[in-house]
């Protein structure tokens, strides 16, 4: 499988096309050696290190275990999640794992009081993840994410490949069924989040998280008390940002 060649950041649909060509039925092993073959030292992979992540993370370290990986490290993580990511490295062999944190200056500015998420929950993601994300993300030109159809109505149309911010956005997961991923999780013997068996199928920041409600999607636990479905970035970050 030949990846596309570039020089530059992914920029219109023509460059999306070719890579649709090339991976469109590949396997998602095949498309993330691809990608990395085709952005080196320009792309990276964000995890949240949450209930699924194990799954993305094991075909990477099969990869490349030294492939950048960014985890969103907020503020407000569960200790249960921090003490999994750590314990994740060390199973993978994961060599290249940064924490990316908010910028503290604008934390005692906007929130000062740690309260910013029970008033204004959009700009609460803006200043803990989308914001500190996007810095993350400057000189990359494609990103690889975990994101499957299966998991929110908002979802169930996500492609392969995309772009955003005019980098390309690599979704290898996008078409795996929560069957699959538990299937793999067992043949590959991967640990579980410790929070999964507590009733939590979805998991982000403390104050916004819950357990996933009976017979509602995975991601129903999270933002339960407004309309909220993406944390934003996802997103485009200016709509976020205008919060």
């Amino acid at each position: 499988m030949t990846a596309p060649q570039t020089e530059s950041r992914i920029a219109s649909a023509e460059d999306l096309a070719a890579f649709n060509q090339s991976f469109g039925k590949a396997s998602s092993s095949e498309v993330i050696a691809g990608v990395a073959r085709a952005f080196p030292g320009r792309i990276a992979v964000v995890s949240s290190f949450g209930t699924q992540s194990a799954v993305l993370l094991d075909l990477v370290a099969r990869v490349d275990r030294t492939l950048p990986i960014i985890f969103l490290d907020t503020g407000w993580i569960f200790p249960e999640t921090l003490a999994y990511r750590d314990a994740l490295i060390d199973r993978l062999g994961l060599t290249n794992v940064s924490s990316v944190t908010p910028d503290m200056d604008e934390l005692e500015t906007e929130d000062p009081d740690g309260r910013l998420w029970a008033t204004d929950g959009g700009r609460c993601c803006y200043l803990r993840k989308v914001a500190p994300l996007a810095r993350a993300l400057e000189g990359l030109d494609a990103w690889i994410t975990g994101r499957k159809r299966f998991q929110t109505d908002s979802r169930a149309a996500l492609p392969l490949f995309e772009i955003a911010e005019q980098r390309l956005k690599i979704n290898p997961l996008a078409g795996w069924s929560k069957y699959d991923l538990d299937t793999y999780f067992g043949s590959r013997n991967l640990p579980r989040h410790p929070l999964e068996a507590e009733g939590f199928a979805s998991i982000g920041c403390m104050p916004c998280t819950a357990r996933t409600l009976e017979g509602k999607d995975d991601h129903s636990g999270r933002w339960q008390e407004s309309d909220k479905t993406e944390c934003g970035i996802h997103l485009p970050v200016p709509s976020i940002a205008a919060e």
